[in-house]
């Protein structure tokens, strides 16, 4: 059954604008992976859209469920509180997986670290 009727028109409004700007938001970010040039920049768009866009449609869920049952609905917290925990943690270890692989591969342009104190590339020798 769809409880939708049911939800006031400011409440409706408000889900409505959170569901919109949590969508435009994953797929501004999302947009980043065709934009971007390299795996290592590619990396942050899709983390830092997909974890705010999420944020705004639980967010909405929150403010809709909550209304809906005329109670705080704060169980839903769960879901970006791992969502913010794991995506994150998921592109880093891509990240890091592909910092490896390019330091074998000894794309020395790409995967050398900083000289140390200096700041500045390593020299190649």
């Amino acid at each position: 059954m769809i409880q939708a009727p049911d939800l006031p028109g400011w409440a409706a409004l408000i889900v409505a604008l959170l569901v919109l700007a949590g969508a435009a938001t994953t797929l501004i970010g999302s947009l980043g992976l065709l934009r971007l040039k390299t795996f290592y920049e590619r990396v942050h768009a899709p983390t830092l859209g997909s974890t705010l866009g999420m944020w705004l449609i639980v967010l909405a869920s929150i403010v809709c469920l909550t209304v809906l049952r005329g109670r705080p609905s704060l169980h839903e917290l769960l879901i970006p509180l791992f969502l913010t925990v794991t995506a994150p943690v998921g592109f880093m270890l891509l990240a890091r997986s592909a910092l490896y692989r390019d330091r074998a591969e000894e794309r020395a342009h790409i995967a050398q670290e900083p000289n140390e104190g200096t700041g500045e590339p390593p020299r190649d020798a």
